[in-house]
């Protein structure tokens, strides 16, 4: 097996969620990623809104990046719960 030089990525850092629904008029997207910062901890940025649009942001801070992909779950499996797809 060659060597690649670099860790595979177990968990994802990025996801794009999607709910459209014609009969209610709901077209609308939720994104999530994980990013390090210069002090050594993680963010998780949540961008939503309509389809189309800028939408609206936040920026979460995590002493770590395996917490901060935990949230990024979390919040995955709520959104899923309420329509979103990927």
């Amino acid at each position: 097996m060659p060597d690649c030089g670099g860790q595979f990525e177990v968990f994802p850092t990025d996801l794009h969620l999607r709910r459209i629904d014609p009969d209610r008029n709901a077209r609308r997207f939720y994104k999530m990623s994980v990013h390090r910062d210069l002090f050594g901890c993680a963010s998780l940025i949540r961008v939503w809104g309509r389809i189309g649009t800028r939408g609206r942001q936040m920026i979460d801070t995590y002493p770590d990046e395996g917490m901060a992909v935990n949230a990024l779950m979390d919040l995955a499996k709520e959104k899923r719960r309420r329509g979103y797809a990927l």
